[in-house]
């Protein structure tokens, strides 16, 4: 797997890389919590999730101004960014990705596949037949790919015979500001856990917006850099795995909120296309965290609107400072009127 993964280097310095693989990386920020220097950018988490952007979650700003110290590798979760000196990979229990267990499969496994089925990263594949011994049992094989695997515990927690061993990378708290939050899914489909999602109501019952499972989560934090609207704050409270050299990490990590997301995207509008219809405007979640009743369709009755609105029956971009680069709007325009391109970060 990791022969084919596309590399970016970041920055270099004498005979020390520092290293991006895109493919591995979740959109968490957690580096640039912790880089010294600030070089680091992370943002549009939700609209390359979404497919609507062709670009990498993380970025450098300034690589010249990058030391090459390797701690947004040594806090990385996934592996994301490695440190490489002439050419080799600095992997050492002082990075936290190394200092995890990996998750392991012990020989009690049934290969029943529930573990395959319910994987939120699709790491694990599970192979097998009827023994052919004449007992009533399966055989085969359950491969983890440790390279994949992102911690979260989903295996371990739907296995029926406790056959996989997995540990978290940190431990921490998440919460959701009710009022502020404007149901736009976007941390439900950026989450690489699968650890947010939508409760079903059952009739006339009162539900929260949005739903957190604690024991999936990982506190990595892509849900809020990716919330256009801020509703979500995650703090990491524990790094668990035996990291060498913990202390310097915890100093960066713990109780520190999440990165700042930076403006990666500019939106981009046809009016020639657009049809006026304002599906965009009220399904935008910094319009709506504005002005509630424009959140429920009252189109017309609002003269002014936080960061869309439609101007003599074509679509307008008011503010551009104001998007948080979740791609409702594209997502809902029925011709294609807007979208979101990539800018450079400042």
């Amino acid at each position: 797997m990791q022969d084919d993964m596309r590399l970016s280097v970041f920055s270099e310095k004498k005979d020390r890389q520092l290293v991006y693989k895109p493919e591995k990386c979740i959109g968490c920020g957690t580096c640039v919590q912790a880089c010294p220097k600030g070089t680091l950018a992370v943002g549009a988490v939700g609209v390359i999730e979404r497919g609507l952007l062709d670009a990498d979650f993380l970025e450098m700003k300034e690589s010249e101004n990058c030391i090459v110290c390797g701690i947004c590798a040594r806090v990385c979760p996934t592996g994301a960014l490695e440190l490489r000196q002439e050419g080799k990979t600095l992997n050492d229990k002082s990075y936290l990705f190394e200092a995890m267990k990996p998750t392991t499969v012990n020989e009690n496994c049934v290969h029943c596949g529930l573990c395959e089925d319910i994987c939120p990263r699709g790491c694990i594949e599970v192979t097998r037949e009827i023994s052919g011994d004449g007992s009533l049992k399966l055989v085969g094989k359950t491969l983890i790919d440790t390279e994949c695997c992102i911690h979260c515990g989903w295996c371990a927690a739907v296995c029926p015979v406790s056959a996989i061993s997995v540990e978290k990378p940190f431990e921490g708290r998440w919460t959701r500001d009710e009022n502020v939050c404007q149901t736009c899914h976007t941390c439900v489909e950026v989450c690489p856990a699968n650890a947010i999602f939508n409760k079903k109501a059952k009739s006339g019952e009162r539900v929260e917006k949005i739903s957190h499972r604690p024991d999936a989560c990982i506190y990595c934090g892509a849900c809020a850099v990716s919330c256009p609207v801020d509703a979500i704050d995650v703090r990491k409270t524990a790094i668990l795995p035996d990291v060498e050299k913990k202390g310097p990490l915890e100093k960066k990590l713990l109780e520190v909120p999440v990165p700042e997301a930076l403006l990666r995207t500019r939106l981009e509008t046809d009016e020639a296309a657009c049809l006026g219809c304002g599906n965009c405007v009220i399904v935008c979640p910094v319009n709506a965290l504005d002005n509630r009743e424009l959140a429920s369709g009252y189109l017309n009755d609002m003269d002014e609107k936080a960061l869309l609105e439609v101007k003599n029956g074509k679509i307008s971009v008011v503010n551009q400072d104001r998007c948080g680069a979740d791609g409702a709007c594209a997502l809902i325009c029925p011709v294609n009127a807007i979208w979101l391109v990539k800018k450079e970060v400042e």
